[in-house]
């Protein structure tokens, strides 16, 4: 059954079902049946039995001298006029004044049945086993005129007759139950075939894997998703969508009005019209968004709408990031520049014979050079951060800025179960905002200390600055939103993902006043991966 599809399960079954269904009426019909005709014939046997024993003749015959003359006509004659299969009378020591076959009169009645009759007076229904096999029995006391007990009148129709009535109607009952399965079988093949085609012919597993996948594709997009019926009622959205509408995620949306949740939407408006709107603007709770909204159709008919929408705010840092790296493009061919600089010097030295003082160029330069390699190599082994320490050192020389890696800096490798590129995001975007914030100073008062140390449970990373500082109002909120102390409108999203990376590594930060006058960041990375309970 496992290996059968969704039409054929649904037909076996409902066939099945209506089968079983079929069998058990039809047999309880049956027994039921069978019971009322026993009850019946037991009836009749009984109604014969009495008002045989109250003829007249009957009791008359019981004072004569040869009883059985007088009662064994009579008896025959009733049992041929009611279709019994005997008549018995008998006296009351059981013995046969009255038989079908003629050569048992005189002998004892059969059954042991007849107490009731002979001793209560009763008049009832037995079954029992006679001469002439098992019988349904009427049984009544016969009494004379003084209401004496003088005899027993046992009027029987045999089980085996009785069964031959039952099989008489099981033809019938046989072709109502197979009429009955067949129209059975033909609603499930319709059933089936109803059912699939309502499911676009898909199995469950297919069901379940496309539910699966829609729900895990829904929640992994980070534009927000709320998905609405034909009523303009909510009837999916996802965790994005939460968190960009400040919705508290355990609160019950599904079934709600869009309206209550958004009241500018123009949800409504496609559910109408049936028009796709894209790249719309809308201000959400005070947050610029950009929207997407398209209706949901069932053949010509919209049965739904979906909205997706994103932050204006991740567009521009896009923008911001872009703008970063094409700042970095332009400090590389700054310093390649540099490069060809001193290498047109080195020529130009050669070319005018002064070669002590190209060779002392060159020792210079490569002495440094060497001399900030083999000390950052020798503080920070990592080589993944090694190479973005030398890239600042480089990047400060372009803007001449004094760029101090702490002599405390001491770190042998990050371990695997820490993203490496997210190191170099906070110590990036960190270092470059304090180049920036030392710009504007004099050279010689332009200084960037950075530290980065392991302390066995933690890793320490600092970054201080020699600028003007930050206010403390700024500190509270510098974190949380788009705060820069600098002008233009594309500014502080830098700052932001400092705070998000930091949150995936599940560190802390605090800022303070710096020793060298402006700000010092302070972030720690526990190693164990466990969740401080801090806040920035």
């Amino acid at each position: 059954m496992r290996n059968l599809t969704l039409q054929s399960k649904i037909f076996v079954y409902g066939a099945l079902f209506v089968t079983a269904i079929s069998l058990l009426i039809g047999t309880s019909f049956y027994f039921t049946m069978s019971e009322s005709i026993e009850q019946q014939i037991g009836n009749r046997a009984l109604n014969i039995a009495v008002t045989t024993a109250s003829r007249p003749d009957v009791v008359g015959g019981f004072e004569s001298t040869n009883p059985s003359d007088v009662l064994q006509p009579i008896a025959e004659e009733v049992r041929k006029l009611t279709g019994a299969e005997y008549v018995v009378i008998g006296n009351t020591q059981g013995i046969r004044y009255a038989h079908p076959v003629p050569k048992r009169i005189g002998q004892k009645m059969v059954g042991d049945d007849n107490e009731r009759a002979l001793v209560k007076g009763e008049a009832y229904i037995s079954e029992a086993t006679g001469t002439l096999g098992p019988a349904l029995r009427g049984k009544a006391p016969i009494r004379n005129l003084e209401g004496k007990i003088i005899g027993v009148i046992s009027v029987g129709f045999l089980k085996d007759d009785i069964s031959h009535t039952f099989f008489s109607y099981v033809d019938s009952i046989i072709t109502i139950v197979l009429i009955a399965i067949l129209l059975g079988v033909i609603g499930s093949s319709i059933l089936a075939r109803s059912i699939k085609k309502v499911l676009f012919n898909l199995e469950p597993t297919e069901i379940a894997h496309l539910f699966t996948e829609r729900n895990t594709l829904i929640e992994s997009v980070r534009e927000g998703i709320i998905m609405v019926d034909k009523d303009a009622r909510i009837s999916m959205i996802n965790k994005a969508a939460f968190d960009m509408l400040s919705i508290p995620e355990n609160t019950y949306l599904i079934g709600r009005r869009v309206e209550e949740i958004l009241p500018n939407t123009l949800l409504p408006q496609v559910l109408t019209t049936g028009e796709k709107q894209f790249d719309r603007s809308m201000q959400i709770r005070g947050k610029e968004t950009i929207v997407n909204r398209i209706p949901i159709l069932v053949g010509n008919e919209i049965v739904g709408a979906v909205s997706s929408f994103r932050l204006q705010a991740d567009f521009n840092q896009l923008t911001t990031e872009l703008s970063q790296v094409k700042q970095y493009t332009e400090a590389l061919r700054a310093q390649t520049h540099e490069y060809q600089n001193f290498l047109y010097t080195i020529s130009g030295l050669i070319q005018l014979n002064s070669l002590e003082e190209a060779l002392h160029l060159i020792h210079d330069e490569t002495e440094e050079h060497q001399s900030l390699i083999h000390f950052v190599t020798k503080r920070l082994q990592d080589p993944y951060l090694g190479g973005l320490v030398i890239g600042l050192f480089n990047r400060a020389r372009e803007l001449k800025v004094r760029f101090i890696l702490d002599e405390d800096s001491q770190l042998n490798s990050l371990p695997k179960h820490l993203e490496k590129s997210l190191f170099v995001s906070i110590i990036g975007n960190l270092v470059t905002n304090a180049f920036e914030a030392v710009e504007h100073l004099e050279e010689s008062e332009r200084i960037v200390r950075l530290l980065i140390s392991d302390n066995g449970n933690e890793i320490l990373l600092e970054v201080e600055d020699s600028g003007d500082g930050l206010s403390p109002v700024i500190q509270e909120f510098i974190f949380k939103s788009r705060v820069s102390t600098k002008e233009g409108q594309d500014r502080g999203y830098g700052l932001m993902k400092v705070s998000s990376d930091i949150n995936d590594l599940s560190g802390v930060s605090s800022i303070e006043k710096g020793d060298l006058g402006g700000a010092l960041f302070i972030i720690s990375i526990p190693k164990g991966g466990f969740l401080h309970d801090g806040s920035h």
